[in-house]
């Protein structure tokens, strides 16, 4: 099945509500080379409603609100590429093609499109269920980074997106657990691969630098990153906290991402064919 994207296609499915609203990007194209559409199908397959709203216009409501609010959590995805690498060169030069929008024409895709979609969100919808960031934007950023584009350190994506959590790295089990949290009112805060705002440092987790010290100090940076780099193998990384301010960006432990022989995700998952006149945009 392609998961739905307008109200008509929810009904359709014999479908009364959505679990899960994914945001992408990208225009929905059902492949299994496609993380939100890998996203999805994991969670439809684990018994979940998941419906998509691809590239949605950030200057009204409309897209954003047709399919109405999630009862468990938003997902949020610039895309299958970061939404800088997609619409500007190395030379910072603004990209006229977008193999990822119906026509290829670059005219979908916002600049820092995880921030201004789970802005979008908060926008038209006040107190709603958490915002979940996801996909290779969010995961490259996820800690203080160089952002080649302003040419300065930024903070973790979760502060600048007001967004509740970021789940890194290959997430489709990540995914399954966190839905798994919400649905039965647990604390996620727990789960491997997971990103989180918090007050304290949490006990046990290193302390890399703090992103105004690595704002101000390039060997700082160079050392939190080592830091950082160094507790990315699920085997034996440790836990992160970060200090932004008065509040600290935690990262729990990768997620073991080891699974047994079998077949592809697109069997597995129900992918089908699709032509490439069908991509689904905006509409």
């Amino acid at each position: 099945m392609f998961l739905p994207t307008t109200l008509a296609e929810v009904k359709a499915i014999g479908w009364d509500h959505l679990d899960v609203i994914l945001v992408s990007g990208d225009s929905y194209i059902d492949s299994p080379f496609i993380g939100i559409a890998v996203i999805g199908k994991v969670l439809v397959n684990a018994g979940y409603k998941v419906g998509v709203i691809a590239q949605p216009d950030t200057q009204s409501p409309v897209d954003i609100t047709r399919l109405g609010e999630p009862t468990l959590f938003w997902g949020v995805s610039g895309g299958s590429i970061d939404s800088m690498v997609a619409n500007y060169t190395a030379l910072k030069k603004k990209r006229r093609s977008d193999d990822y929008t119906p026509g290829g024409v670059n005219n979908r895709r916002p600049d820092r499109a995880v921030i201004v979609y789970a802005n979008l969100i908060r926008r038209f919808f006040k107190n709603t269920c958490p915002i979940v960031l996801g996909g290779i934007e969010a995961s490259l950023r996820r800690v203080a980074h160089y952002d080649f584009w302003s040419d300065r350190i930024r903070g973790s994506i979760l502060f600048d997106a007001k967004a509740d959590y970021l789940l890194y790295g290959m997430a489709e089990s990540s995914v399954l657990a966190l839905a798994a949290a919400l649905q039965n009112g647990e604390n996620p805060l727990e789960l491997p691969g997971l990103c989180y705002i918090a007050r304290e440092k949490r006990e046990g987790y290193l302390e890399i630098g703090a992103f105004e010290d690595v704002c101000q100090d390039k060997l700082a940076f160079i050392d939190m990153f080592h830091i950082f780099y160094r507790n990315n193998d699920p085997l034996n990384a440790r836990g992160l906290c970060q200090r932004h301010g008065d509040r600290y960006l935690v990262q729990n432990p990768p997620r073991d991402v080891s699974t047994p022989g079998g077949p592809g995700p697109g069997l597995r998952y129900g992918f089908r064919t699709r032509p490439a006149s069908l991509l689904r945009g905006p509409g």
